[in-house]
C-alpha cells in the first residue's frame, strides 16, 4: 500500500500557502519587536496597538480585529509553538485539501476562534494568536484522517490520527490548566476546522460525500455563528472613549512639562529683578494659571465613565490642574498686592 505521504506530494507537490502563513507570523512578529514588542513577553498596550481582539476595542467598530489577531503572538515561545504545530499539520492538510480550500479552513478557524473568544472572554482579556486557526488545521487533519481510515495502511494511520488526536487533546488539556492560554479560540478553531472539511470534504479514493452531509455541516456552521453574535456580552466600556482620554492625557502631561519649564523662566526672570511685581503676576496669570485653567477645561468635558480604565487618572490631573491653578492665581495676587505697596520711583 503506497504511503499518504507519497501519495499527498503526488496530489500537490507544493505547500506554498503554508510557507506564506508562516513566514507572515514571522514578519508580524519581527515587525513588533522593532515597534516596541518584547521578544519573550508583549505587554497589552502593544498587542493592542497592532490588532488584538478585545471586546470593547472590537465591538466599538474594530471588528477587523478578529482577523488581524491571528498573527499577532505574545512572545517568540507562543510564536514558536503555533508555526511549529502550522508546519507539522499544515503541510499535510494542504495537499490534502489543495490550496484554496486549505485558506479557507484556516480563515474559518480562525476567525470563528477569535469570535468565540470575545463571547467567552471579551470583557477581561486580551487575545491573539494563530492556535484558533492552527486547531482548526488539526480538525481537519483528523477528519480527513478517520475518512480515509480503510485506505492507509493501519501503522500510518495510527501514528497520524492517534498522534494528532493526543496534541490537541493535551493542549487544549492544559488550557485548563494553565493561566493565560485561550482555550475558548482552540476549541472553537477546532470545531469549525471539523465542520469545514466536511464542506470542503476531499478525498484520495474519489469517494465523494453525500450533498446533505456537507450541506447540513454548514447549517451547523451558520447557525452556530449566528448563536455567537446573538450572545457576544456588552462591552464594558466605549474603546474610542478610552483612546481620545489617554491621548488627553499624554497632551495634559506633555502640557504640563512646558508649564513647568515657563515657571523655571519666570523664577529667574524675577531674580534677575528685571521685571516688576505686576510685570509677574501677569506672566503667571498668562503662562501659569490660563494654561492650567485651560487644560482643566479640557479634561473636564472627556467621558468620564468610571468603567474606562483611565477614567481615575483624569479624576487625579483635575485635582491636580485645579490646584496648580489656584496656586498660581494666589500667587500673582500676592504679587500684585506687593506692588501697590512698593512706593513709585
Amino acid at each position: 500500500m503506497q504511503s499518504l505521504h507519497v501519495m499527498l506530494k503526488q496530489r500537490t507537490s507544493k505547500v506554498w500557502v503554508t510557507k506564506l502563513l508562516i513566514a507572515t507570523n514571522v514578519l508580524v512578529f519581527l515587525a513588533m519587536i522593532v515597534g516596541g514588542a518584547g521578544i519573550w513577553h508583549s505587554p497589552n498596550n502593544v498587542q493592542l496597538a497592532w490588532g488584538a481582539n478585545f471586546g470593547p476595542a472590537t465591538q466599538d467598530g474594530e471588528w477587523w480585529r478578529l482577523g488581524s489577531a491571528m498573527f499577532l503572538h505574545f512572545g517568540v515561545v507562543h510564536l514558536v509553538f503555533n508555526l511549529w504545530a502550522l508546519w507539522d499539520a499544515g503541510q499535510l492538510v494542504e495537499r490534502m485539501y489543495g490550496h484554496v480550500r486549505f485558506v479557507g479552513i484556516y480563515f474559518m478557524s480562525g476567525l470563528a476562534g477569535n469570535l468565540v473568544s470575545l463571547v467567552i472572554q471579551g470583557n477581561s482579556a486580551v487575545s491573539g494568536g494563530a492556535s484558533g486557526a492552527v486547531f482548526g488545521i488539526y480538525g481537519a487533519l483528523l477528519t480527513f484522517l478517520w475518512r480515509e481510515r480503510k485506505s492507509l495502511a493501519p501503522h500510518e494511520f495510527r501514528w497520524l490520527f492517534w498522534g494528532a488526536l493526543a496534541f490537541a487533546s493535551i493542549t487544549i488539556a492544559l488550557g485548563f490548566i494553565i493561566p493565560g492560554i485561550d482555550n475558548s479560540a482552540h476549541i472553537g478553531g477546532f470545531v469549525t476546522g471539523i465542520l469545514a472539511s466536511v464542506i470542503y470534504a476531499q478525498s484520495i479514493t474519489a469517494k465523494v460525500l453525500p450533498k446533505k452531509i456537507a450541506l447540513a455541516s454548514a447549517c451547523i456552521m451558520i447557525a452556530s455563528i449566528l448563536m455567537l453574535i446573538l450572545n457576544i456580552p456588552a462591552p464594558k466600556y466605549r474603546w474610542s472613549d478610552e483612546m481620545l482620554i489617554r491621548k488627553e492625557i499624554d497632551e495634559f502631561l506633555q502640557q504640563d512639562q512646558a508649564i513647568n519649564r515657563s515657571w523655571l523662566e519666570i523664577m529667574h526672570e524675577s531674580k534677575q529683578g528685571s521685571s516688576t511685581f505686576d510685570g509677574l503676576a501677569g506672566e503667571i496669570d498668562s503662562a501659569i494659571g490660563d494654561r492650567y485653567e485651560e487644560s482643566f477645561e479640557k479634561l473636564s468635558q472627556l467621558p468620564l465613565d468610571p468603567a474606562l480604565p483611565s477614567a481615575s487618572k483624569v479624576e487625579d490631573l483635575l485635582e491636580y490642574a485645579q490646584h496648580r491653578k489656584d496656586e498660581s492665581r494666589q500667587l500673582a495676587e500676592k504679587l500684585r498686592n506687593q506692588s501697590l505697596l512698593v512706593p513709585p520711583q
